[in-house]
């Protein structure tokens, strides 16, 4: 991994449009009025082989008339051109560009392979980063840069959301826009020639302006690369991951569009709890995550308590924690009778503790406050649904105060719309994690336990060996040699159990049967049940 000339890309001083048009919804229109409309501070060339002017200012024909070197090139021009303007970008002495262009898999004509290889080869030579191609672009709204075809600006804000997806890119962008959520970075990887998810972790883990990593992916093309990256931010900041291509159909389309394996669903779990990162299924889920882990909880364990004025509401979060596998917590005899002391003889008596729907602020906060002393308790679901007796604003003033110096975890939902609008927006102004349905924030409370255990399991490390082993290189080695001269890139079984067996690492046993009769034998001998693969 590498984030030489990232700066570049993410925080240039000066940007040029290749290709820049006036043809209505042409790329190179839309990509120049995003720069002019962003609030981008230094000087943005367009460059149109007519020269003339473009956008009502002057236009250069040519990479070489510009009056000035690009920190940055933005490309929104036909695959064929691209390898020639990456290497006279280089020339120039810019050191970043994003190739917004699609079809660089097509074969290059000129020197043989493909367009991507082409132009991969003209930007090494000047350690010019690639940014795409085939992707939206970049938006980093802290400095005003709107390198995209995006529909809009972004907000600024604290959150960096990395996709390979443009379509996932330009909704995510709109959706977060009508919920005045707020990016330090929204970067397209598009097909990741060069730039790609383990450069991008590794330049946002040590981005102060980014409190937490958003993260759509498909494919893993560099898997050794992101997973160094992905374990390094993760000790930073959060890292939350939607990774698509669960089922085997979606794996197919996701190879499909991103050109690479998807790869073993379960294998990607592994990695992402082994590597700190925390993976939800649901883009939905990925920002409920980013503002649940945004807060500082002290994380005390598994058993939660539901706190709610209505029945219906705890009986959801409790099923909702439930299903995910979380635990609620068993209320003492002690904490029973300090809730007696301070509730209505109506209340549940039980967990979910439902205070009843005349509940005044009071009750909330006395409730509240039990639930939090109480050492069986290790955090609280606190679940308002809006009455004509107290108004939710009311009842937010009150808790604050309580959730922010607390112990242990507080999540809050404020069920409804308009009637709790004034105590969400209380709880977003004093940076509290809070949830429309109890569904999702019983989600949120898993979210969290969750991520404590990947973070646990972050800074764990192999016991010593009892018993000294030397692993057989040699053997290993000629497996990989056999499968290379023979021109593949994968071991089968086989050869996979060989290397295992070289390393010492256990692994169910596996014996090659020529025909019928030997595997047979081979199965008597070693035992049913057995797979058989043919």
């Amino acid at each position: 991994m590498s984030v030489r000339n990232l700066e570049s890309l993410f925080q240039p001083a000066s940007v040029a449009v290749i290709g820049a048009s006036d043809r209505p919804g042409s790329v190179g229109a839309v990509v120049l009025a995003n720069l002019r409309r962003g609030g981008f501070q230094g000087p943005v060339w367009a460059v149109n082989k007519r020269g003339g002017t473009v956008g009502g200012e002057q236009a250069w024909p040519d990479v070489a008339s510009l009056p000035g070197v690009p920190a940055l090139a933005v490309i929104c021009t036909p695959a064929q051109t691209v390898p020639a303007l990456v290497a006279e970008l280089g020339r120039k002495g810019t050191r970043a560009a994003i190739v917004m262009t699609a079809g660089l898999k097509q074969a290059d004509e000129a020197g043989g392979g493909t367009l991507e290889q082409a132009m991969l080869k003209a930007a090494r030579p000047h350690l010019l980063r690639l940014l795409g191609p085939n992707c939206i672009g970049a938006l980093v709204p802290g400095v005003g840069l709107n390198a995209s075809f995006a529909p809009g600006q972004a907000v600024a804000g604290s959150l960096a959301f990395v996709t390979q997806s443009g379509a996932v890119a330009t909704a995510m962008l709109d959706w977060a826009n009508e919920r005045s959520i707020g990016f330090s970075h929204f970067i397209s990887l598009g097909d990741s020639a060069d730039v790609d998810f383990g450069d991008v972790l590794d330049y946002l883990a040590s981005d102060p302006g980014t409190r937490a990593i958003l993260m759509y992916a498909e494919s893993v093309k560099a898997a050794r690369k992101f997973m160094s990256a992905a374990r390094a931010a993760s000790r930073n900041k959060p890292v939350i991951v939607v990774k698509a291509g669960r089922s085997p159909d979606a794996a197919r389309a996701a190879a499909s569009h991103t050109g690479a394996l998807a790869g073993s669903d379960a294998v990607f779990d592994a990695a992402a709890r082994r590597a700190g990162m925390l993976r939800v299924d649901t883009l939905e889920a990925l920002f409920d995550a980013a503002q649940t882990l945004a807060y500082p909880h002290r994380w005390q364990g598994e058993r939660l308590a539901i706190l709610t004025n209505g029945g219906g509401a705890g009986v959801l979060a409790a099923d909702a924690l439930a299903l995910g596998g979380g635990q609620l917590a068993r209320l003492s005899e002690a904490t029973l009778a300090a809730l007696d002391g301070c509730l209505p003889a109506a209340w549940s008596h039980g967990n979910p503790v439902d205070i009843v729907g005349d509940a005044p602020a009071a009750r909330y906060s006395q409730a509240l406050a039990v639930l939090m002393a109480a050492p069986e308790v290790d955090g609280v679901l606190f679940i308002h649904a809006p009455t004509a007796i107290v108004p939710a604003a009311d009842i937010a003033g009150e808790c604050m105060p309580l959730i922010r110096d607390a112990a242990k975890p507080v999540l809050a939902c404020w069920l409804g719309g308009p009637s709790v609008a004034r105590a969400r927006q209380a709880f977003a102004h004093a940076g509290l994690p809070w949830y429309s349905t109890p569904e999702r924030a019983a989600s949120a409370w898993l979210q969290l336990g969750a991520w404590h255990r990947n973070q646990a399991a972050l800074e764990q490390v192999p016991a010593e060996a009892e018993v000294e082993f030397l692993p057989e290189r040699d053997r290993a080695l000629a497996v990989f040699a056999e499968a290379a001269a023979a021109g593949r890139e994968w071991l089968d079984p086989a050869q996979v159990q060989t290397v295992l067996d070289a390393y010492g690492i256990e692994s169910i046993r596996t014996v090659l049967a020529r025909d019928a009769d030997e595997a047979v034998a081979a199965a008597t001998e070693m035992g049913f049940p057995v797979a058989l693969k043919v």
